[in-house]
C-alpha cells in the first residue's frame, strides 16, 4: 500500500488548489482510494470533501483574524475608559482639597493635566516584522514554544506577504518540538502558499526531512523527487542535503 504522501506527490500535475489539505488526507485513507479502477462517482465525492475541507480551513484563518482584531479594539478601548475615570477620581481628589466648591473650573485643570502626563503610554502593538524577528531570534536560541507563538501571531494577524515567511517559521518551530507530522503539514502548507516562493524548496526539503524523522521514506523519496522537478538548479546548501536525505531514505 502506498503511503499517504506518495499518493499526493504522485499526482503533482492536478491542481495545487488541494494544497495543505492534498497531505492532511492522509488521515482519511485517500491512498486506498487511487485504484486504477476507483469509482468515479466516489473519487468525485473526496474531491469535493477536500475543497470543503480546505474551504473551511481558509474560512476559520480569517475569522481568527476577525476575532483578534476585535480583541484588540475592546482592550484598546477598555484602557482608554479605565484612564479616564483615573483622571476623574484624581481630578475630583484633588480638586476639593485644593479650593471650595465655588472656585472656578482652573482649581482642577493641574491635577487633571498631571494625571495625564504620569500615566504610561500604551505599549506600541508589534507589527508582523517585529514578531518575526523575534520568532527567528527565538529559533535560534532553540526557544521552539515562542518562535511558534511568534509565527502564529502574523499567521492570525491580516493577510499579507510575511505570512509565508510565518509558515515557514511554524514549521520549523514545530520540528525543533519533534512534533513531525504536524511539522510536515505546516512544511508543505509553505510550499503550497508560495510554490515558486523563497521558501518553496527549503519547504519541500523540510517535508522529506520529517517524513524520514516519521520512518516513511517512500514518501520522502517522493517530496525529494518533486524538489528536483520543481527545481532543478537549487542552492549549493538545498542540493547538498537533498542528496544527504536521499541516501538515508535510500532512494532509488
Amino acid at each position: 500500500m502506498r503511503s499517504v504522501l506518495s499518493c499526493f506527490l504522485s499526482v503533482a500535475s492536478r491542481p495545487r488548489r488541494w494544497g495543505r489539505v492534498a497531505l492532511l488526507a492522509g488521515g482519511v485513507s485517500l491512498a486506498c482510494l487511487g485504484g486504477a479502477h476507483a469509482d468515479d462517482d466516489s473519487g468525485n465525492l473526496m474531491l469535493q470533501l477536500l475543497d470543503r475541507v480546505n474551504t473551511l480551513e481558509q474560512q476559520t484563518r480569517d475569522m481568527r483574524g476577525e476575532i483578534d482584531q476585535l480583541n484588540n479594539q475592546v482592550q484598546q478601548q477598555n484602557a482608554t475608559l479605565s484612564k479616564q475615570i483615573d483622571d476623574m477620581n484624581f481630578a475630583m481628589q484633588h480638586g476639593h482639597g485644593a479650593a471650595p466648591a465655588s472656585t472656578p473650573v482652573a482649581g482642577t485643570a493641574a491635577p487633571v493635566a498631571a494625571g495625564k502626563e504620569s500615566a504610561a503610554p500604551p505599549a506600541a502593538k508589534r507589527t508582523a516584522d517585529d514578531a518575526l524577528k523575534a520568532g527567528n531570534d527565538a529559533l535560534l536560541q532553540h526557544d521552539y514554544v515562542t518562535a511558534q507563538a511568534d509565527a502564529q501571531q502574523v499567521l492570525s494577524g491580516p493577510k499579507g506577504p510575511r505570512q509565508v515567511d510565518a509558515q515557514y517559521l511554524m514549521a520549523q518551530s514545530l520540528a525543533g518540538q519533534k512534533q513531525y507530522r504536524q511539522s510536515a503539514l505546516a512544511y508543505y502548507d509553505a510550499y503550497n502558499r508560495a510554490p515558486h516562493g523563497a521558501h518553496a524548496p527549503s519547504a519541500l526539503l523540510g517535508v522529506a526531512a520529517t517524513l524520514l524523522a516519521l520512518n516513511d521514506r517512500t514518501s520522502a523519496c517522493q517530496a525529494l523527487d518533486k524538489l528536483a522537478s520543481e527545481f532543478p538548479t537549487p542552492a549549493d546548501r538545498i542540493k547538498s542535503a537533498e542528496q544527504v536525505y536521499r541516501k538515508r531514505a535510500k532512494c532509488s
